[in-house]
């Protein structure tokens, strides 16, 4: 893997958001409306902003998931069990959310209509591997066979998946998220994910990732790692360290009706 130097973004200034946790009966699809809106503002100018969330109870699916012939059934299901659920507008496949789940989320301008996205994404691994160190975890990049949410730059230990990378591209910014599974048992979230494709897929075979028990893992499980909360303050020192001026503890302004817009959008767009 190629030195920290060369693959962290540096920026001349940045805001870092910790949303507060959400809890098990708001709408997951809120935090991807608010990312939708804050990216749309980065395109007209807003400095760069680095936006981490946690949510309770929550399964959200891509959209290749939600072709499948009974996916809008399966989602019902959780949702019937209390499990917030939702099609967000990046990439990826299906994902579960926990209170010890991490989501991070870089926000960042694109004015030139030139990004290299497998750039940004080395430079989101080496922000979650360099995040690890303190636990002395050493983690890889690479697909992770029979993990859900699989992709060329799954985060491994050991073998064992702990955070999934994925995009959205929108004119004059993008986004650039992972999930980083902190806290909890890899092979309980891996269940409810082989429920939802078992669910899902109906009498097909194929279209979806096959996943398997035993490929996932939690920093907990994998490095120690002793909580959420711990991860995440890395997190924001490890990201910080990469800029000449950091804002925190401030909540990018971002007008409620504008996220209660897009969440209409979006579910009329993907339900």
């Amino acid at each position: 893997m190629a030195s920290e130097d060369t693959m962290l973004h540096k920026f001349k200034e940045i805001q870092i958001w910790e949303s507060p946790l959400m809890k098990k009966d708001e709408d997951v699809l809120e935090a991807f409306a608010w990312e939708e809106v804050m990216c749309r503002q980065v395109g007209l100018g807003h400095r760069p902003v680095a936006h981490l969330w946690r949510h309770e109870n929550a399964l959200v699916i891509g959209l290749r998931d939600h072709r499948l012939k009974q996916a809008e059934e399966a989602m019902q299901q959780f949702r019937n069990k209390g499990i917030s659920s939702c099609v967000r507008p990046s990439g990826g496949a299906a994902v579960r959310l926990t209170r010890g789940v991490v989501n991070l989320s870089l926000i960042l301008p694109n004015p030139g209509h030139a990004i290299n996205i497998h750039d940004d994404f080395k430079s989101m691994v080496e922000y979650i591997r360099k995040a690890i160190l303190p636990w002395g975890g050493h983690a890889v990049a690479g697909e992770i066979e029979g993990a859900y949410c699989p992709g060329d730059y799954d985060v491994a230990i050991n073998g064992r998946k702990f955070c999934g990378i994925a995009q959205r591209r929108l004119a004059k910014a993008y986004l650039v998220t992972g999930f980083i599974i902190v806290e909890g048992r890899g092979d309980e979230l891996t269940e409810d994910i082989i429920q939802f494709y078992d669910q899902a897929a109906g009498d097909a075979d194929e279209g979806y990732p096959q996943v398997k028990y035993g490929s996932m893992g939690s920093l907990n499980e994998l490095s120690d790692v002793p909580s959420a909360e711990a991860y995440m303050q890395s997190l924001i020192e490890t990201i910080g360290s990469s800029a000449e001026k950091v804002y925190t503890g401030v909540r990018p302004s971002v007008p409620r009706s504008e996220v209660e817009r897009t969440v209409a959008v979006l579910k009329e767009r993907y339900d």
